[in-house]
């Protein structure tokens, strides 16, 4: 049987594995093998990306929503959650201070919440873009219409993500409510992607029923749908939820998978969660140096940072915008990366021409 240090380089040169090889890299993983990963995975990064660091800058504008996702601490019947949800003028206030700050992509991100109809986030986005539009907006608003997505687009949006949590249908089945489906996330995606958004999809690391063959569904999926981002990160539970006792995932596991996906695609827009800074204080340093290339510190008013609580011990939940951002950029330079004023758009992206309405 090839080791898994020769997975890595045929990972590196093929750019995908068969099932088994999948399952024997992640199975067979050690410090040894894990660090023959990440420097594969940093000099493919390097050579499309350079060591540029994108930002985002996050703005969580509601955590109101209508689903029931069993591992999520903003689902409708937390009945504990404080539930809020930001003005436009609070949401352009987030944007001014982030362009002052060097941020070139907004990130609005909301449980699904009806108040949030299409006129209404067709006004937001409208407004976004005639104030900034030097800037990529990209919506984290879960499943919509086609038709939806359509106005959004042609209303300024570019990017969009919908995590599809799992490719693996009873893995999904017994993470969410059975109002919710496999199939119909799928269908999202593949609109977005019709549309021309740059459309990104991801997956917890541990998440409750997780076995290394989810895991390779999940890798398999991401090779044939060839998103342009991927936002994985560890599981957290929350404490108000179904999954409150079940424990985290690992920050070994999810660098790994971080690494694996970087070959897969050395384009790749790539994120260094939150999530990872959570289970470790050095967590995002470490999704870097595995071959993350994108970072989402936190634009949302210091007031409800704290409220979106989509799991437990979240950090920066106190800290005002520019302590986000510099922070980061400390941590950056001190490993070797520079923070890019950019867009930080898909290498060789090219959307479709959009027209106002």
């Amino acid at each position: 049987m090839i080791s898994p240090t020769a997975l890595v380089d045929k990972l590196k040169t093929q750019g995908t594995l068969s099932r088994s090889e999948f399952v024997c890299l992640i199975e067979g993983r050690t410090p040894e093998v894990a660090e023959c990963l990440f420097e594969a995975a940093r000099e493919v990064r390097h050579a499309v990306y350079g060591k540029d660091i994108f930002l985002r800058g996050l703005i969580e504008f509601t955590n109101y929503c209508r689903n029931d996702c069993l591992y999520c601490g903003i689902r409708k019947s937390n009945l504990d959650a404080d539930r809020y949800r930001l003005s436009l003028d609070e949401i352009l206030s987030c944007c001014r201070q982030g362009h002052e700050l060097g941020f070139r992509t907004f990130v609005l991100q909301g449980g699904e919440d009806p108040h949030y109809t299409d006129d209404r986030m067709v006004g937001i986005v409208r407004a976004i873009r005639a104030g900034y539009p030097d800037c990529a907006i990209t919506l984290s608003l879960g499943e919509r219409s086609p038709e939806s997505y359509e106005r959004l687009y042609r209303a300024g949006a570019e990017r969009y993500l919908l995590r599809h949590e799992t490719r693996n249908e009873d893995h999904y089945a017994y993470l969410h409510p059975a109002s919710m489906s496999l199939r119909e996330r799928l269908d999202c995606l593949q609109n977005l992607r019709d549309i021309g958004y740059q459309v990104g999809c991801g997956f917890m690391v541990g998440s409750p029923g997780q076995t290394t063959e989810c895991l390779v569904d999940d890798l398999l999926f991401i090779k044939e749908f060839k998103p342009h981002m991927v936002g994985i990160g560890p599981f957290i539970p929350h404490k108000d939820t179904p999954f409150a006792g079940h424990p985290a995932g690992t920050l070994e596991l999810t660098v790994f998978l971080l690494g694996i996906l970087r070959l897969l695609d050395p384009k790749l827009l790539l994120p260094a969660t939150t999530a990872l800074g959570t289970i470790s204080p050095t967590g995002r340093e470490l999704g870097v140096m595995a071959g993350a290339n994108v970072i989402m510190p936190n634009l949302s008013p210091v007031g409800v940072r704290n409220k979106y609580l989509l799991y437990d011990n979240k950090i920066c939940t106190g800290d005002e915008a520019a302590e986000c951002r510099f922070c980061i950029q400390r941590r950056m330079v001190n490993i070797g990366y520079d923070i890019a004023v950019t867009r930080g758009d898909y290498a060789g992206h090219i959307g479709q021409a959009r027209q106002a309405v």
